[in-house]
């Protein structure tokens, strides 16, 4: 039976107000199975929940089945799993040819990209949005076939500077107007949005220190109605849009009694996928321990999304922390591991690498898939190769009766070419879980 209002209110509060208590991401637990379990059942666990079998019928351009032995080259062109990365430093790498390499190397192993909506950077003068960098970033991903997320709408990391003179009511509506003006302003071209980020963590001492206004703001009416009218907002403003509460809280304690009482009067989630961060800046989680954070929050039956994942490639030394040899190689060793076990897990529909250079990336760490001179670690080429290699789908094959075909591959989006005689066809079609057969393409 759904929560109530009232109990909603006060179970989330008592949670907010015990976090100090707990372990800050993954909790007390321990996993309940070894790494090497984990690892070694993925790829069987990935062939049973991201492909499937297609039984095509091919046509021509006058609408007639092609005959029998048509010569078909059929060719993977986008993954249905996101696999991205935060597009910060798209263009405002150090030099154009930096910029260039960045673009190269983002577009061809991601489709997902993850924009900067932060409103302290977003909105350094009261009602004057960069909306103009926002559609620049969105062109090219149009362009590159990435899926665009904007992150966030609600975090008071930091307060913007003109909201110093407000009251915490001033503050607190100005939040939700940019919440739905936000949403509504990009209908279309971003629809996927962190619409909360890390409201558990809303009145850390540092944070009271840099967004004095807007943790007032959130403590004057209540973690949980901020939750809750912040994703009202956004969803009125884009009711078609695919929106996450995010954070790094991973443990039982904020599954039990902040997911699973996000829900409206009637018992509905209010989120349409958990947004869990992965930031591993401190060490390894290892597989059995990110295989059950997802089983942990997979029990909401709402898709999971890791929004920041980070594995470092160089240890920290005093104030020095810079990319090794010994620390690439391990990079590109838990980074396999890791994604290969997200990818295996049904309830995961997207992992988002942060950052994708070490030129500029968070906390100045080696975090990035490539270095700061813009050529690829191993981390990357290993990507690559579980991305476009392992997990990507060519199949060359030829037609059968009526123009017949059968595929197995990942799911995503296909092109498909037939060559008979002089004739060169093409066409494009997608594989989708649970599809019914056969699937029509006419080629042209």
């Amino acid at each position: 039976m759904p929560i109530r209002r009232r109990e909603f209110l006060k179970s989330v509060g008592g949670v907010v107000a015990g976090l100090a208590v707990t372990d800050p991401v993954l909790g007390r637990q321990k996993p309940t199975q070894t790494d090497e379990a984990v690892v070694n059942q993925a790829d069987e666990r990935i062939r049973k929940c991201r492909m499937g079998t297609a039984s095509l019928r091919l046509t021509g351009p006058d609408g007639q089945p092609l005959p029998p032995g048509v010569s078909l080259r059929i060719s993977q062109r986008w993954h249905k799993f996101l696999f991205g990365c935060n597009i910060f430093k798209l263009g405002r790498c150090r030099t154009s040819e930096d910029n260039a390499a960045y673009e190269k190397q983002f577009a061809d192993l991601l489709n997902y990209a993850t924009l900067p909506f932060y409103w302290w950077q977003y909105e350094m003068q009261k009602g004057r949005p960069d909306e103009e960098r926002t559609e620049e970033i969105v062109r090219w991903c149009n362009a590159h076939g990435v899926t665009t997320k904007g992150h966030p709408l609600a975090w008071n990391y930091v307060d913007p500077r003109w909201l110093a003179d407000s009251t915490p009511e001033e503050a607190m509506r100005l939040q939700f107007e940019r919440i739905a003006r936000c949403a509504e302003r990009f209908k279309g071209k971003v629809d996927i949005w962190d619409v909360v980020n890390e409201a558990t963590a809303y009145d850390r001492e540092e944070v009271k220190q840099r967004s004095p206004k807007l943790t007032q703001a959130i403590a004057k009416m209540g973690v949980p109605e901020y939750i809750r009218t912040a994703f009202q907002r956004a969803r009125a403003a884009n009711p078609q849009a695919v929106l996450l509460i995010n954070d790094y809280r991973l443990d039982a304690a904020y599954a039990d009694n902040v997911i699973s009482q996000l829900v409206d009067e009637g018992g509905k989630p209010m989120y349409d996928v958990i947004g869990l961060q992965s930031h591993m800046h401190g060490g390894y989680w290892g597989a059995a321990r990110a295989w059950d954070a997802c089983e942990r929050f997979a029990k909401f039956g709402k898709p999971l999304h890791f929004t920041e994942t980070t594995v470092v490639s160089g240890p920290r030394k005093d104030s020095v922390w810079a990319t090794t040899p010994e620390g690439e190689q391990d990079q590109a060793k838990r980074v396999t591991e890791f994604y290969s076990v997200l990818f295996s897990h049904p309830a995961v529909e997207a992992v988002t690498w942060w950052d994708f250079t070490d030129q500029g990336a968070w906390q100045r760490a080696p975090a990035g898939l490539v270095r700061g001179d813009m050529s690829p670690k191993p981390a990357y080429e290993q990507l690559h190769g579980l991305i476009k290699g392992k997990w990507w789908t060519k199949v060359e094959t030829a037609t059968g009766p009526g123009g017949s075909a059968n595929l197995e591959g990942f799911f995503g989006q296909y092109e498909i070419e037939a060559k008979s005689a002089d004739r060169r066809l093409t066409g494009a079609f997608s594989l989708e879980k649970g599809q019914k057969s056969p699937v029509e393409v006419r080629l042209a």
